[in-house]
């Protein structure tokens, strides 16, 4: 299985003018530095939640169906909505698959997919990355929609890359912030590892 976000959230989970009132930094002559580590700081919080923040698309690979009704469990909730299931059958055709032909959960997390009613998975060519999957993953479309706990720890987490801008830092010492990121995300960290059972 592999996966990666084909088409990047339109907005950001914080923006600019918060980032800045959070760094207490009014000048405008650092917005691009800024913009990007609002950009990597909510990447990195997105693969610590293993979670999707603003509204992406995400193109999921497989090498091949599940067993004939198996479910499809997709990376990186909460789930919107599928786009397409497409395949490369046993004569090496691609194939796309009607929407009545599979269920999407998306109350579950992570969602998933799996044959509707009275229908199996098709018989997939023997190749790697037989089977693709696009969808949409997130928690809305505005930044509003994502929760204020996780909004939090990318501001932290930008203010960290805001105040050590280097690679390594010498003559003094490191020490987590007391109630810092680790301890916003940790609920949601559990939930990964529940989900992934």
């Amino acid at each position: 299985m592999a996966w990666k976000v084909t088409t990047a959230p339109l907005a950001e989970p914080v923006t600019l003018t918060e980032a800045k009132e959070h760094l207490n930094f009014d000048s405008d002559a650092a917005n691009s530095t800024i913009s990007a580590m609002i950009v990597a700081a909510r990447q990195k919080v997105e693969e610590l939640e293993w979670r999707s923040h603003i509204t992406q698309t995400i193109t999921l690979k497989l090498d091949a169906f599940p067993s004939a009704s198996g479910a499809i469990y997709l990376p990186r909730p909460p789930l919107q909505s599928i786009t397409s299931i497409t395949y490369v059958d046993a004569d090496g055709e691609t194939q796309t698959l009607a929407a009545t032909d599979y269920d999407v959960d998306t109350t579950s997390e992570p969602g998933r997919v799996k044959p509707s009613y009275g229908n199996t998975w098709p018989v997939t060519r023997s190749q790697m990355n037989a089977v693709t999957i696009v969808y949409q993953a997130g928690y809305g479309d505005a930044r509003s929609d994502v929760p204020g706990d996780t909004r939090a720890a990318i501001k932290l987490l930008m203010a960290h890359l805001w105040t050590n801008r280097e690679a390594t830092i010498s003559g003094i010492s490191i020490s987590d912030i007391p109630m810092g990121v680790s301890f916003l995300l940790r609920p949601v960290c559990a939930e990964r590892v529940l989900a992934s059972v």
